[in-house]
């Protein structure tokens, strides 16, 4: 059996329980990730409190998580791009990663690098994609300036680094306590209460 998170009403956190299940089985381009560190973003908890039920509504029993990472304990047919034992990162659709395994496609994960720590991978999926969307989306060049609003949150933190890799001048707004931080990644802080303008 493995454990995992659900919750059968929506309401705060303490709606949530832990359930055991069977361990899920591989269906075709699947594959099993026994999960070493999970991620919650702020709209998962919106799912789950129900102030989100207009755009995302759950059906009960809902699990909770997307972003997940772990290890591959087993293999789907048709999967050769991953082996079990293999440390991977990745997400899941099915709200569904806030457990001991889950079962995704196989184009869901992707290899965890070994410089990159079980909680930084396994937080990474949803504010790695959207900020790689975001920085896209204005596509800075070298010698542009971009402005990074929550420069030190998840999104934030990672567009700001991410948009300096093209060239620009990147600067950052974020909480007095975050200025050090921005600063030793070359990030120009600007505090909420000051004037951009300057």
């Amino acid at each position: 059996m493995a454990k995992v998170v659900r919750f059968d009403e929506y309401g705060p956190s303490d709606v949530l329980k832990i359930v055991d299940i069977p361990i899920p089985e591989p269906g075709r381009e699947q594959v099993v990730v026994q999960i070493k560190a999970a991620g919650i973003n702020p709209g998962e908890a919106k799912i789950r409190d129900g102030s989100a039920r207009q755009i995302f509504p759950a059906t009960f029993p809902s699990g909770e998580g997307t972003d997940f990472a772990g290890t591959v304990s087993a293999i789907g047919t048709d999967v050769t791009t991953t082996e079990v034992e293999q440390a991977v990162a990745g997400y899941t659709h099915d709200r569904a990663s806030h457990a001991e395994y889950v079962v995704v496609p196989a184009v869901n994960i992707t290899p965890r690098p070994e410089n990159v720590s079980w909680e930084a991978a396994g937080s990474l999926y949803v504010v790695g994609t959207t900020a790689y969307a975001a920085v896209h989306a204005v596509s800075p060049a070298a010698d542009d300036i971009v402005l990074v609003s929550g420069a030190g949150g998840g999104v934030g933190s990672i567009a700001a680094q991410y948009a300096i890799t093209f060239g620009a001048t990147v600067y950052g707004i974020a909480g007095p306590h975050d200025q050090e931080w921005l600063k030793s990644r070359d990030i120009h802080p600007i505090t909420y209460d000051q004037d951009i303008a300057e």
